[in-house]
């Protein structure tokens, strides 16, 4: 047993990412399994159904299913957790929307075996309507600027949590198809409470450490071997990054494994042929897990009667480096988004579709370049960045126009492709119409956050891919849900 709380939270304040990959997993492995075919009626009705997250359309050789973890007070239904399970979950009184870990769960449709995507929490992308920052920051902060919003219109406060949750939601959504290409077809969330209750409805989960550990931040303080951990024991097991090697990818392996056996545990004939663990499970899923909409559970049941039970593969995505860091100085987890493209598509046997050839050619557009950051030489920088990209050199001075809230593309149509192309030369700016300019004219505004070619920032944190500082990081083997018994992990 730990010596320490194994619920405490990490000392940045999160839970890190036990309740996404581990506890979001599992319960759609409870939703397709045989699990389902014994009580589905009364599974299916007590799961909260959410709709309207734009889902669905793509055709891409496999249903993917996006699962996200959330660090919540309440259950699935919006009811508070009791004074005793806060307490067990050392959940604090804090309010806010954490989805520190991301898995996107491939499933071919030719019936063979499914893949879980782990995507790293500090992974920097291009957020819809926010612009670059940290993954994790997608749902919660789209949440929140949308919440805000909503209250100063003067929407009752329930109604406005309704709908800034269903914008963080789309908001992620969105983020993870720009990231990998894919459309999410399904989408499973699933609370911090959900990992505990699963795991001991399965009666404890067993996993192997090749050393003991002992690290109090995580409270995770166990012997080497094979051990048998229950719900609370096993947070801290899979929240440890720190004395990790690789820190939160050697985290993700933790997690993996543990799924991998929790899965193998969920199929076996002990758990299917128990009415008390069935029950224990079943209402697991139904205080913690949220579906959307349109998954007709049933209907996936039946396409994957014939896909192998257990057989299911851990993996993560390519990371370019794991040390990235911001302008600012924040510590980040830098991916180059064509090769993930590349690496997702290749798990059903596909290949990433190639970008467009420029429709523009460089050499035919003047770009101004306006400084609005405070930082001294920086338009000077960029327009040599553009040149150096082929495009023609234009105005180069401060910009007069008022404040801005973030760096941008000004052309008289927010469509122009002339624009579109020194977007995309900056690391994907926003493209902003000023009706006031002329069609043939583009402008770039630079503000604080510019991080892209000619900023400080892009020797160390370049978004072309020509960053010559970082140190890509090997894929770990992947790990298969089908061996026997667990995986030993550092």
């Amino acid at each position: 047993m730990p010596s320490r709380p194994a619920g405490a939270q990490t000392g940045d304040g999160s839970w890190g990412p036990v309740h996404a990959f581990v506890a979001a997993l599992a319960a759609v492995v409870l939703v397709i399994t045989g699990f389902a075919w014994h009580s589905v009626d009364s599974l299916i009705s007590n799961i909260q159904r959410i709709g309207d997250l734009g889902l669905g359309g793509g055709r891409d050789g496999a249903v993917d299913i996006l699962l996200v973890g959330v660090d919540s007070r309440t259950d699935a239904h919006g009811n508070p957790l009791t004074d005793a399970e806060r307490a067990m979950l050392h959940a604090g009184d804090e309010v806010g929307t954490n989805t520190d870990t991301i898995v996107l769960v491939r499933v071919p449709n030719d019936g063979s075996s499914a893949t879980a995507i782990s995507l790293p929490r500090d992974s920097y992308v291009d957020i819809p309507g926010i612009g670059t920052g940290k993954i994790n920051s997608a749902y919660g902060a789209t949440k929140e600027t949308e919440r805000q919003k909503l209250i100063e219109q003067g929407v009752a406060e329930v109604e406005a949590e309704q709908k800034s949750t269903k914008a963080g939601r789309q908001a992620l959504i969105k983020t993870v198809a720009n990231l990998t290409g894919i459309t999410v077809d399904h989408y499973a969330e699933v609370s911090l409470l959900g990992f505990v209750l699963l795991t001991d409805a399965v009666g404890g989960v067993e996993v192997c450490l090749n050393n003991p550990v002992d690290e109090w931040m995580s409270g995770a303080d166990f012997p080497a071997g094979r051990q048998r951990l229950d719900g609370r024991q096993a947070l801290s097991f899979v929240r440890q990054r720190h004395d990790l090697q690789r820190g939160d990818l050697d985290r993700i392996v933790r997690q993996q494994v543990f799924m991998a056996q929790l899965v193998g545990q969920v199929l076996s004939a002990k758990t299917l042929s128990s009415p008390a663990r069935l029950s224990h499970l079943s209402e697991a899923v139904g205080r913690t897990v949220v579906l959307d909409e349109g998954w007709d559970v049933v209907a996936f049941l039946q396409q994957l009667q014939d896909l192998s039970g257990g057989q299911v593969e851990f993996e993560t995505i390519p990371v370019a480096d794991l040390n990235g860091t911001t302008s600012d100085g924040e510590s980040v987890v830098r991916v180059e988004p064509k090769a993930v493209k590349s690496y997702v598509a290749s798990l059903v046997g596909e290949k990433a579709e190639e970008s467009a050839p420029p429709a523009v050619d460089p050499a035919t557009v003047a770009v101004n370049v306006l400084n609005a950051s405070g930082v001294g030489g920086l338009a000077g920088q960029v327009s040599q960045a553009l040149t150096a990209k082929g495009f023609q050199a234009g105005r180069v001075g401060n910009y007069s126009g008022g404040s801005v809230t973030g760096s941008r593309v000004l052309a008289a149509d927010s469509a122009d492709p002339k624009a579109k192309a020194v977007a995309e030369a900056l690391g994907k700016l926003t493209v902003v119409a000023d009706p006031s300019m002329s069609p043939d004219s583009v402008s770039v505004v630079l503000a604080s956050d510019y991080s892209g070619p000619g900023s400080a920032a892009s020797s160390t944190f370049d978004f072309s891919g020509t960053s010559t500082t970082a140190t890509p990081v090997p894929p770990a083997p992947p790990i298969d849900a089908g061996q026997n018994g667990p995986k030993c992990v550092n």
